[in-house]
């Protein structure tokens, strides 16, 4: 390619005209910039380059390398005020498709600032007040076993089967679930096991009997009460240890019964579509009796955004389809041991700590080693992460890593003891302590 951008390499110019190949423009007429880049070009530019540095470098890159993109020209600056492209960009880079702000380039710059706030720890805390002796029949009732997060709720779910409802906002509780409970197979037969929040309008929550229940967030009087949407088979399904998934589909992961460890059920339809697998068949015994006394988590369950989901217990990590009647795409043997409180999944990633203390970030598609760090400290681990970052509790300190490459980005100030639960999304973070508190933080930008 010669200095004008011509495709013909070498040669005169007037033997490339004598062979009829295209005439480049003349120093007496040159383009200007928006000839040569028309501005779909250069819109399609800003989003290659700036997804391209999202996915090498990290999400925080997008928005230095569209700067220097924006400073080429004033008709490259003029492709930013595209609310097209921002909306592109919103969505593959912070995968985000709603509009909650006044514009798409608000939006970006909304997560842009919220995603260098979880980088640099700024953050309010605070505590959800909940507890009312009244409210609980049994002492280990107000054990908060899980935790769901939504862009305006935080769901607490119990070991009595209650869910209380939370507002980030305003941190009011707002709502109370209770589930419906015919036959009790043992003490904590009606913990909830499990939360999924669906657009802020439903909430949908399972109890380790097997029983599902789907419950309106905004609807008041009789049609605010839950509904059992399954009815749990324990004799034959063992416990439900753990209960995730999303609009499209409901997971369970069950131990007790051998060949029925995965439950999958049509999140539209409510019907199951696959029963099978022996994940958790080494884990029967220990799965009997997280239904009558406090036990060790037996498993956990998370649903990707690529329509799988990671399964594990201590001994092994499996992926599979949910599409295809639960084909296993990938599984992972883990020698040392497994942290089951510690796997977590976003995206199309997933962290896990092996007994060791060694954290690993894989991507679900082909378990291929992204990161790996230390987690450090003494006692149970107990972690979540969200697009960016991988959190671990241990000794009731929370610290925070980067999952590109890795790096401590250090600790939250707040002491949380020993947790029950985890969780985050790109704003928030809750824990679930076994004091019986619950916190919450927000990163969110407070100006």
């Amino acid at each position: 390619m010669d200095e004008n951008g011509n495709g013909n390499g070498g040669g005169s110019t007037s033997a490339r005209r004598g062979r009829g190949d295209f005439e480049g423009p003349s120093s007496s007429r040159q383009r200007t910039v928006n000839e040569i880049w028309p501005e779909p070009f250069v819109e399609a530019l800003a989003a290659q380059v700036a997804i391209g540095a999202s996915h090498s470098i990290g999400r925080l890159a997008a928005a230095p390398a569209l700067a220097n993109l924006f400073q080429v020209c004033s008709t490259w600056r003029a492709v930013s005020r595209s609310d097209l492209l921002w909306q592109r960009l919103t969505r593959h880079v912070w995968r985000r498709t709603h509009l909650l702000r006044d514009t798409w380039h608000d939006e970006f710059v909304y997560w842009h600032r919220t995603a260098q706030n979880f980088r640099m720890r700024r953050s309010s805390h605070a505590t959800l007040n909940f507890f009312d002796q009244s409210d609980v029949d049994d002492p280990d009732g107000n054990t908060c076993r899980c935790l769901a997060l939504s862009d305006r709720h935080v769901a607490c779910g119990f070991a009595d089967g209650v869910v209380r409802l939370f507002e980030v906002e305003t941190l009011v509780h707002v709502r109370t679930f209770r589930a419906h409970h015919d036959n009790r197979f043992g003490r904590f037969s009606r913990a909830v096991s499990g939360i999924i929040i669906v657009g802020d309008t439903r909430l949908i929550f399972a109890t380790l009997d097997g029983d599902i229940h789907v419950a309106l967030i905004d609807e008041a009087g009789p049609a605010s009460h839950p509904r059992r949407a399954h009815l749990g088979n324990v004799v034959n399904d063992g416990a439900l240890v753990d209960f995730t998934g999303c609009e499209r589909w409901w997971v369970g992961l069950y131990a007790g019964a051998p060949g029925r460890a995965f439950h999958i059920w049509d999140g539209i339809t409510e019907e199951p579509v696959f029963v099978g697998g022996s994940l958790t068949d080494p884990q029967a015994v220990p799965g009997w009796h997280m239904l009558t006394e406090v036990t060790e988590v037996v498993g956990r369950v998370r649903v990707t955004t690529q329509e799988s989901a990671v399964a594990c217990t201590s001994a092994r990590v499996i992926v599979f389809d949910l599409r295809n009647q639960g084909v296993v795409l990938g599984e992972e043997e883990c020698r040392r041991g497994l942290v089951v409180t510690s796997v977590d999944v976003s995206d199309e990633a997933y962290v896990s700590v092996n007994g060791r203390g060694i954290a690993r970030v894989r991507r679900v598609g082909t378990l291929e080693e992204v990161c790996r760090f230390n987690v450090g400290g003494r006692g149970p681990v107990v972690g979540c992460m969200n697009l960016g970052y991988a959190l671990m509790c241990v000794g009731g300190v929370i610290r925070v890593w980067e999952v590109k490459q890795g790096e401590n980005l250090g600790r939250f100030r707040e002491r949380v003891g020993e947790l029950n639960a985890l969780v985050a999304n790109e704003r928030h973070v809750a824990a679930s302590s076994t004091d019986t508190t619950i916190h919450l933080w927000d990163f969110g930008p407070q100006d």
